[in-house]
């Protein structure tokens, strides 16, 4: 075999690794129209993870044209924004510019977007832990309060403590109430600057993917409604089936569970 080998220069390995048959432009469509269809708002680089997992050998410019006929890019909507901030000097800065994220709960994001109903909207916070892209906490409500994002905060701390919480300048974010139940836990404040909402970059990303794969997709006629099937995707599709290319197209899960061991 190394004779053979070094007369046609391959590797031996080569006759060793059988990667799957590559499927025909037919079956290799109705596959990624499968998996669109599944995953409506997954663009080409995921898609091509997910044939990855399943052993198809394929190129992502490949899965782009294919997905491109197929009218299978959907374009990116829009939130409206929702931060009103406090006015005047705060003492905290924004700790993130300088910061190097290296494990589990050192820092989460938290952030604010808008959920429609049938003719009205409520709201929903988030709470994200960077490292690992696990949602921590989240609650959805019909007003926009200070109960929105004290009720997933004060949950989430029941299960584990960041070092430090960096948000926006909303004033829901930076109320006495809120500031005093950080520090009564001991975490840092990180806020972005004003008018920079890039600086809260990682929880904006949040809740674009939330918004393109879920809400969305859904018309939802109560916040009954509403509330179940975030839950349902948050747990059962975010953290456990959703490649993250952040995390290496592991899932959150997955890679939660591969730093702890």
């Amino acid at each position: 075999m190394r004779d053979i080998c070094g007369i046609l220069g391959v590797n031996r390995s080569s006759f060793y690794y059988q990667p799957r048959e590559d499927p025909s432009e037919e079956g290799l469509r109705a596959e990624i129209e499968k998996l669109a269809g599944a995953h409506p708002r997954y663009g080409y680089r995921r898609i091509r993870e997910l044939l990855l997992r399943q052993g198809y050998t394929i190129g992502t410019r490949r899965v782009a044209r294919l997905m491109k006929e197929k009218n299978l890019l959907v374009p990116i909507k829009r939130a409206c924004q929702t931060t009103k901030s406090l006015q005047g000097d705060k003492p905290w800065t924004n700790r993130l510019e300088t910061l190097e994220v290296s494990r589990q709960d050192q820092v989460w994001v938290a952030d604010i977007t808008y959920v429609r109903l049938k003719g009205r909207f409520v709201y929903l916070a988030l709470l994200m832990d960077i490292f690992t892209r696990m949602i921590r906490g989240w609650h959805l409500s019909q007003h926009l309060t200070q109960t929105l994002t004290l009720t997933p905060l004060e949950e989430a701390l029941c299960q584990s403590v960041p070092e430090v919480h960096h948000s926006d300048q909303g004033a829901q974010y930076l109320s006495k109430a809120y500031i005093t139940t950080l520090k009564a836990h001991g975490v840092e404040i990180s806020v972005a600057h004003r008018g920079r909402p890039w600086e809260n970059g990682y929880a904006e990303r949040l809740i674009r993917t939330l918004k393109e794969e879920e809400v969305h997709l859904n018309d939802y006629q109560s916040i009954t409604e509403a509330r179940d099937r975030i839950g349902q995707f948050i747990e059962q599709v975010y953290h456990q089936k959703r490649p993250h290319s952040a995390l290496g197209y592991l899932t959150p899960m997955e890679f939660q569970q591969q730093n702890l061991s």
